[in-house]
């Protein structure tokens, strides 16, 4: 039986969509079946994200109402073939996401993958309220700025008070990614630092991701950035694809390091 991971954080713009893409590959990559679905009903992304957007005829509106079977909605992907993706529908909006066929969803898709990562939709509302309903496990993606920490803190309030595991009696796993970080900014304090993020959020840190102007570039080519072997976020999102997987990988202290190689490799510094 697989575990289902909501990807969550509060605030848009964070890069949570692109973590997901590239987290789930990152996963694939290791030998692990994982599927990436996406809950933003109406606004969908990480089909463009994964290069699958031409491929999308069914969506996970379709399956949940039955027009559609599973198998014909998952779309494999181009670069990995222990990668599957189930989209959103454009079509619709969050208010016909019904808890009962959710949950049967999630069920049948643990039964085929190891992993079952669901992309939240921004913000607090309902949409962000189906996507953890049944999640085993979240993950917080936050910039290292006072608005993301503020929303992601927010967030992690309702995780806690309204998921299904919670209700029975039992905890949802909390992991952190810290997105977009730029060494020389946290060092000037213009930026939060990583320790600073944690005592506020107060759950366990699963990675720490550079700003890297390549992540744009992939992102428009639809090619997810831990395909390119000299980008460094691509590094740090396979670090932890490999520490979901159970691999103890050691956290790299990025605020410290980001010299001469960082700035050649993120073009950010002319």
């Amino acid at each position: 039986m697989g575990i289902v991971i909501a990807v969550i954080s509060g605030k848009g713009g964070v890069g949570k969509t692109t973590a997901v893409a590239n987290v789930g590959l990152g996963i694939a990559q290791q030998g692990k079946r994982c599927i990436v679905l996406d809950f933003d009903i109406g606004q969908r992304n990480l089909d463009m994200i994964l290069g699958l957007e031409n491929r999308v005829v069914y969506d996970m509106i379709h399956v949940m109402d039955g027009d559609a079977s599973l198998q014909q909605a998952l779309i494999r992907s181009k670069v990995d073939n222990n990668l599957y993706f189930l989209a959103a529908s454009q079509s619709k909006d969050k208010s016909v996401l019904d808890s009962e066929k959710i949950e049967k969803l999630v069920r049948n898709l643990k039964k085929e993958f190891d992993f079952v990562i669901l992309d939240a939709p921004a913000g607090i509302e309902s949409g962000y309220e189906h996507t953890i309903e049944f999640a085993d496990k979240a993950i917080v993606v936050v910039n290292p700025e006072v608005s993301s920490i503020r929303d992601s803190d927010r967030a992690i309030g309702i995780l806690d008070s309204k998921s299904q595991r919670v209700k029975e009696g039992k905890e949802v796993g909390k992991y952190l990614i810290i997105n977009r970080i730029v060494p020389e900014m946290v060092r000037s304090g213009q930026m939060l630092r990583s320790e600073d993020i944690l005592d506020i959020l107060d759950i366990k840190l699963l990675g720490k991701v550079p700003e890297d102007r390549g992540v744009i570039d992939a992102s428009n080519q639809g090619k997810p950035v831990i395909l390119n072997k000299d980008s460094l976020a691509g590094a740090a999102y396979k670090r932890i694809a490999s520490r979901l997987c159970g691999e103890d990988i050691k956290m790299v202290d990025i605020e410290s390091e980001g010299g001469g190689l960082f700035k050649k490799l993120t073009g950010m510094f002319k």
